[in-house]
């Protein structure tokens, strides 16, 4: 069972390095916008699905940028059947990430207190 958890993580990484070099240099959506990272890709045991959480930094719209990527999904989901080989390739459903924002905004809150502290 241990080796088939390794497997999974190894598929997840694969993934997410793929799609980041997708998403960054070969899309060419004009929805979206903004430096796009991915923070995880969870592929199913099943390869069915990925789950994609992407963060998104000085976009234009948030909203549709996210909604560039669910439609660019097809264009996506094929580049990836061509650099991984693997019997199925999943079927790509994105979901905003957002800690790095909520992780920015308790840093900027304890500055605040060391601020007021230090007066």
């Amino acid at each position: 069972m241990p080796k088939n958890n390794n497997r999974q993580g190894r598929i997840d990484e694969e993934f997410r390095r793929e799609l980041s070099q997708i998403i960054s240099f070969e899309l060419k959506e004009p929805s979206v916008t903004g430096m796009v990272s991915l923070t995880r890709v969870k592929v199913t045991p099943d390869l069915k699905y990925a789950k994609v959480s992407v963060s998104i930094l000085n976009s234009k719209n948030i909203e549709e940028t996210l909604n560039g990527l669910k439609k660019s999904s097809g264009y996506l989901r094929s580049e990836l059947a061509k650099r991984i080989n693997l019997r199925n390739t999943p079927e790509l459903v994105f979901e905003l990430d957002e800690s790095l924002e909520y992780g920015a905004r308790i840093d900027s809150i304890l500055n605040e207190i060391k601020n007021k502290e230090n007066k």
